[in-house]
């Protein structure tokens, strides 16, 4: 099967293309990162957000969601996530991701084509996560779940109103003769539950992601020719679902996962934080997405406090991960 779901991975293959042609996509159960003025490091992950098949929830589920297809996960209200990307064998792939159909790289609305000039996708292998909004250059803003029609959403936000929530996603691989001429190079050089409940689909809250507390995160500048990604016709898309995790065990049977520890409690236990090493050029942000406030700053403007405590902490020195310059000097040892 070209898109499927496995052990709550998306699986997107290409046979067409390329035998390796494979990509894996997960949703990581994460910290949410206070947002405190301070540019934090990159949070853990707590484990894979259970993942399941729209169809198979039948009239369970609301009848767009029915429409759209796709998968569904389940968050809790102002829980946070990053998007993990795995392609085993290094082929790249082209790999688009919108909130609410605001693209998280370039903030502008969704379409199926890649965006050249101004980038709106990622490349993997270069790109493994995504932790929140590309705002400014190295910076995220943390992707945070909240509920449709209170205008917390990157969608309600840039777009007025909250129609779509979820995620959206688009795979397009590189070219199987690009691949293989770059294989023959390497081998060269190193070788020698169903039920009707008309009253549950009318009470599920769908929910969008919003832009969250500050992560250190730099976006990768397209290295790939355009002329080398594979024709648009043999792309996948994938729309993801998020529901409130309250409603998860009425929507599929099963016991949603628990709510995380705060950043704060993970860091007074003295566990990880990480950074990430990367000599490749970062994009600069996007303006439209640096415009949006964040959760606490338009829940403060509302009277309201969704993110209930937001404990801020002393930043630890990060686990580091990829290739990590020496320390030569104190000024050094800042990483």
């Amino acid at each position: 099967m070209p898109l499927d779901l496995s052990n709550d991975t998306l699986v997107f293959s290409f046979p067409e293309i390329h035998a390796d042609a494979m990509l894996r996509i997960s949703f990581q159960r994460t910290l949410r990162v206070p947002d405190d003025g301070q540019e934090h490091f990159l949070p853990p992950g707590l484990g894979n957000f259970p993942v399941r098949d729209t169809d198979a929830l039948g009239t369970r589920a609301p009848a767009a969601w029915r429409k759209r297809g796709g998968v569904v996960l389940p968050m809790w209200q102002a829980e946070a996530c990053w998007i993990s990307f795995s392609s085993p064998t290094g082929y790249p792939m082209a790999v688009k991701v919108a909130a609410g159909k605001i693209n998280a790289v370039n903030g502008k609305g969704w379409t199926d084509a890649l965006d050249y000039e101004d980038q709106d996708y990622m490349e993997v292998p270069n790109q493994p996560w995504l932790d929140g909004f590309c705002v400014t250059k190295g910076v995220v803003r943390q992707f945070v779940a909240m509920p449709l029609g209170q205008g917390y959403t990157a969608e309600g936000q840039l777009n007025g109103s909250e129609e779509f929530g979820g995620i959206q996603l688009l795979v397009r691989p590189l070219k199987g003769k690009v691949w293989e001429k770059r294989q023959q190079m390497e081998t060269s050089r190193f070788s020698d539950m169903m039920w009707s409940n008309d009253a549950l689909c009318a009470s599920v809250v769908s929910m969008g992601l919003a832009p969250g507390g500050a992560i250190r995160q730099q976006i990768e500048v397209a290295v790939e020719r355009p002329a080398d990604w594979a024709p648009s016709n043999t792309q996948l898309r994938c729309f993801v679902h998020i529901a409130n995790s309250a409603q998860w065990t009425a929507l599929t049977g099963a016991t949603p996962p628990t709510k995380p520890p705060t950043a704060a409690d993970y860091t007074r236990a003295g566990l990880p934080w990480f950074d990430l090493y990367s000599d490749g050029g970062a994009l600069e942000g996007s303006g439209p997405l640096d415009s949006m406030k964040t959760v606490k700053t338009l829940g403060a403007d509302k009277g309201q406090y969704p993110l209930g405590l937001d404990e801020s902490f002393v930043l630890p020195i990060p686990t580091f991960l990829g290739v990590k310059p020496s320390i030569t000097d104190k000024a050094d040892a800042d990483w």
